[in-house]
């Protein structure tokens, strides 16, 4: 199975994560990676590893990055990786035992956080779909990320990808910004009866970052991670902070034009 997938990166300025994600890659004869015009060393990194291949395009949408990438997979599988997720053993081996003919396009993926390269207990990351064929296969837009729509019946993996996360504070505090600038328009734009119970208390502007606190500390264990725990609480926190402000600026700006 795994001479049929090839492994699909975005990057920009990914150097603190990039090694570590791509030694964890080298059963893959080639590698695509899509890099949005890097200024640090994220270059240098890709190019020490002869499998990649680099393709350099202007960020516009998360969506039209990915399925730029995909248009330059030339295997049948491709399995999507943000820059800082890491491909742990026990994944490779669950995917190289799949059966080459199935009925299955698409594979969901769990995830664990990481936190300092711990792994924690439990986070606010579902199973995601990074395992699919690639011509049933295309991503649109949702809000400040994107959405995979895969026609064709999808199948649960038991191994691992690990989010492992190591820029500088400051870098996640700009993407976070950025993030939630999008969420706003999303949130804003969507009927009330189309939204999820979670985006519902979003909009409430005062619950959601106390639910998050007790979400991340009790109900997903995060308190019996030590500071990694709180480290991570304190980070989805203050991102659900950032919505409500920006929610406040929208919703307070449009009524005073």
């Amino acid at each position: 199975m795994l001479i049929n997938i090839t492994p699909l990166i975005l990057t920009f300025n990914e150097a603190p994560n990039l090694d570590r994600v791509l030694q964890h890659l080298t059963w893959a004869s080639r590698i695509v990676v899509i890099d949005s015009y890097s200024t640090d060393e994220t270059l240098d990194i890709l190019r020490a590893y002869p499998q990649v291949e680099i393709f350099q395009r202007r960020f516009d949408t998360h969506a039209n990055q990915w399925n730029f990438g995909l248009s330059h997979v030339q295997t049948e599988w491709a399995l999507s990786l943000d820059a800082d997720y890491v491909v742990t053993d026990d994944l490779v081996s669950e995917i190289k035992a799949l059966p080459l003919e199935t009925d299955v396009d698409g594979y969901y993926i769990p995830f664990k956080y990481c936190v300092f390269g711990k792994p924690l207990r439990g986070t606010l990351l579902p199973p995601r779909q990074a395992l699919f064929r690639c011509q049933k296969s295309t991503y649109i837009d949702d809000g400040h990320t994107q959405r995979l729509q895969v026609s064709g019946k999808a199948a649960m993996l038991n191994s691992c990808i690990y989010h492992d996360d190591r820029k500088a504070l400051s870098r996640w505090l700009w993407a976070q910004d950025r993030y939630m600038v999008l969420e706003v328009k999303k949130l804003l734009a969507t009927p009330k009866r189309e939204l999820s119970l979670g985006d519902r208390i979003r909009k409430t502007k005062i619950l959601a970052p106390f639910v998050i606190l007790f979400y991340c500390l009790i109900l997903k264990g995060g308190i019996l991670d030590g500071w990694a725990g709180w480290y991570y609480t304190f980070q989805r926190v203050l991102a659900e902070i950032l919505l409500s402000i920006h929610l406040i600026q929208a919703e307070w700006g449009s009524q005073k034009s």
